[in-house]
């Protein structure tokens, strides 16, 4: 069986959302020291790395985390890959229906999507701007019976957005939102998939280990 860990490293030179709480490690006992036992702590924004979502993140009313259907976030997956229309377009900055067209008929075989743009590479440097989807997108997906969307960026709205117009759309037609994924050795195509949020209560997101394979 292969497996693909698409999960972004976790470290101290993890590039963090502009004015986000960024992760630390630190051994606050360590066996080089005469203690027992190494021992570490983290301190980190829930939105560190790969992770879900929770509808509390964009709306007051909205679930915490730890009330998601866990079901969303394991099962049969279609990665669809974009990386060579952003390369060579440098100005491409939507992810449009024209662009997940070619995928249609494996996606409408899967209830989850993941989207490769290859736009953030490096994980210690933060984009500046990164291709968002475009309006009538999440009313496609819906239609095609997609439950969650993932995408190896660092959110599915303009860095500097304020109203968050695609979390709250991808939310009305009922699209869970993970983030953040590393697809860098991932090709397009249907995978089986697993990535479960922590269980932190009243969180607004989750940090997940994400992971594809195939039998």
């Amino acid at each position: 069986m292969k497996i693909w860990d698409i999960s972004r490293m976790l470290s101290n030179d993890l590039a963090e959302w502009p004015g986000d709480e960024p992760f630390r490690f630190r051994l606050t006992k360590e066996i080089a020291e005469g203690q027992s036992v190494n021992l570490g702590a983290i301190s980190m924004s829930v939105h560190n790395g790969t992770h879900a979502d929770g509808k509390f993140h964009f709306d007051t009313n909205g679930e915490s985390i730890e009330k998601a259907p866990l079901e969303i976030y394991l099962g049969r997956a279609t990665v669809a890959d974009l990386a060579q229309a952003f390369l060579h377009l440098k100005e491409k900055h939507l992810i449009t229906i024209e662009d997940l067209l070619p995928s249609a008929e494996e996606i409408a075989a899967t209830s989850r999507f993941l989207v490769k743009t290859g736009r953030w590479s490096d994980s210690k440097v933060f984009p500046n701007q990164i291709p968002v989807i475009a309006a009538d997108v999440p009313a496609w997906l819906q239609k095609n019976g997609i439950k969650l969307l993932r995408l190896d960026l660092p959110s599915v709205d303009e860095i500097d957005s304020k109203s968050l117009q695609n979390h709250h759309a991808l939310a009305r037609a009922g699209i869970a939102i993970v983030e953040s994924l590393d697809l860098s050795d991932v090709g397009p195509g249907i995978y089986n998939f697993a990535a479960l949020p922590l269980k932190i209560a009243g969180g607004d997101g989750a940090p997940m280990r994400a992971i594809l394979w195939r039998d």
